[in-house]
């Protein structure tokens, strides 16, 4: 709701102007996804709890709760396994739904993706399915918070499970385009929404979906392949400024979306094949992080190319920002090994 302007003499015109030449947040984008498809699907149904489905750019305000009534867009009690269960249960109707989880609570509902959600289609040979989407808020490496709060690498435990597909954009672009992708599904879809800026391509307000499998060439390059996801793309972006100031020409790839990895592993190995070395960076913990998997499928599919791999240490995350910030991996961090890996021979 705004309020009159009769109330806030300060807000100027040009204030307005600056507004609407702001670009559009991930959370809008996404909401504006949703709100699409809910347009265009009379059923589709958003399950969640105590985060108002609803985000302001530019003098406009999308209201999930307001457009669409509460039954379609459900206020739930605390209670994770409730919002996918339920999800789960229309989307098996024929009725797709939308879980909307916080990040602290993201791994509560686990036991019902493993067992069930993944597989139903599988063991009915395609006579049911669960057509949902998980929207998962994915905490960052964040300082002044607890350990619990600012732990990283919960899409791993997702991507493992075979059924379930997993998308992770970096953008708000991305972020609009993959939740539409995931909506339309057949399969349930973990669409994993860490903490990004605004930058990227400027999001469109028509409808239009970014194919779910597809990794996305950021920077091209000759001498070094760069993966990495979510927050870690800001990162690897300095880092490959940082390296064309020493005369590195560095490829960044975005994978986007972590299972299947099919499609995904094809752009990377073409990659590899080209420049014979392959940098990752992860904000997950170093041991079994999905640029982990990476690495193996490339050492299996390009002998002798070069490796390695950045991650945050197998240690809990500190709330200290100092500590927090030095373990996590940094520009200068990825700068460095890429540099090391081109000029040792």
């Amino acid at each position: 709701m705004f309020l009159p302007k009769v109330l806030f003499p300060c807000i100027k015109p040009e204030r307005e102007k600056e507004a609407k030449n702001m670009p559009k947040s991930t959370r809008y984008a996404i909401l504006e996804a949703i709100q699409g498809e809910m347009r265009r699907d009379k059923l589709l149904t958003l399950l969640y709890e105590y985060q108002s489905p609803s985000a302001s750019w530019g003098g406009q305000r999308i209201n999930l709760e307001k457009e669409f009534g509460r039954w379609r867009a459900r206020f739930s009690a605390i209670d994770e396994n409730w919002i996918v269960g339920g999800a789960m249960g229309m989307s098996m109707i024929g009725v797709r739904a939308i879980a909307h989880i916080p990040s602290m609570t993201t791994l509560i509902p686990y036991e019902l993706m493993f067992n069930h959600a993944g597989k139903l289609r599988h063991m009915t040979g395609g006579q049911a399915a669960f057509p949902m989407v998980l929207w998962a808020d994915m905490q960052g490496r964040s300082p002044f918070q607890a350990g619990q709060h600012a732990d990283a690498g919960l899409e791993s435990s997702y991507a493992r499970l075979a059924g379930l597909k997993v998308v992770i954009p970096s953008n708000p672009y991305d972020a609009k385009g993959l939740m539409i992708s995931a909506i339309r599904d057949v399969d349930p879809v973990v669409f994993c929404q860490y903490p990004v800026p605004a930058s990227g391509p400027e999001v469109p307000d028509d409808s239009y979906a970014v194919p779910i499998g597809q990794a996305a060439i950021r920077t091209e390059g000759k001498d070094i392949t760069i993966v990495g996801y979510a927050p870690q793309t800001v990162e690897i972006a300095k880092a490959v400024e940082q390296l064309k100031q020493r005369r590195i020409s560095a490829e960044f790839i975005d994978p986007r979306t972590l299972a299947p990895l099919e499609q995904v592993m094809e752009t990377i190995v073409s990659s590899v094949k080209k420049t014979g070395r392959l940098l990752t960076s992860d904000d997950g913990s170093y041991s079994f992080c999905n640029c982990a998997e990476i690495i193996a499928r490339v050492a299996e599919a390009v002998p002798g190319a070069k490796f390695k791999r950045l991650a945050f240490p197998d240690a809990p995350p500190p709330g200290a920002p100092e500590m927090i910030n030095y373990m996590r991996v940094n520009a200068t961090d990825i700068a460095a090994a890429a540099e090391k890996m081109v000029r040792v021979r």
